[in-house]
This record gives structure tokens, sequence and C-alpha cells, in this order.
């Protein structure tokens, strides 16, 4: 079993109020958890208007598969046009055998 998480920083530079921010947010998480079968939430900057953490996990039998998600769900939010992508950076979980 392999894990990873996501952690992806944004910048949202057309918001102007957290209600604009956080209806950008809930597409990108929502649409990757239907789309791609990932766990999502909003992880970071929760009172800046134009600052969003996101965090995507997902699990799979094998890291090649693990990846091929990863990848996918950095396209997704990359494609997004309201959205600059500040950092991303994944984490592996560890499991002992």
């Amino acid at each position: 079993m392999h894990v990873a998480a996501l952690e992806m920083e944004l910048h949202i530079g057309a918001s102007d109020s957290l209600k604009a921010k956080r209806a950008v947010v809930r597409h990108l998480v929502e649409t990757a958890r239907r789309r791609l079968g990932v766990s999502a939430s909003e992880v970071a900057y929760h009172d800046l208007w134009q600052r969003a953490g996101i965090g995507f996990c997902t699990v799979a039998p094998d890291a090649h598969h693990v990846e091929e998600i990863l990848d996918k769900v950095e396209r997704f939010v990359w494609s997004h046009p309201e959205v600059t992508v500040v950092s991303s950076v994944r984490h592996w979980l560890d499991l002992d055998p």
C-alpha cells in the first residue's frame, strides 16, 4: 500500500473577498474529489482573501499509480485560470512492512 499527500499553496488574484476565494477553493476541492477520487481539503490561509492552502491525499496499491493520480491533480489545479500555484510539495507516508 502506498500513500501520498500533495500540498499546494495558491494565489487567487481575482478574489476580492473570502466568499469569492472560497468559491474557487470549493470548486477545486469538490471537483478533485469527484473526478480524481482523492481526499481534499483547504488546510491553510483560511482568513486571507487571495491565498489558499489545499491538501490532497490518495492511496493506491503501487507507487506509480499514486504518482499518476497526483500528477492529474496538479495538472487540474494548474489549468484553473483563476489560480496561480505558489508551491506544490508531495509527502509520502512510509509504512512498515
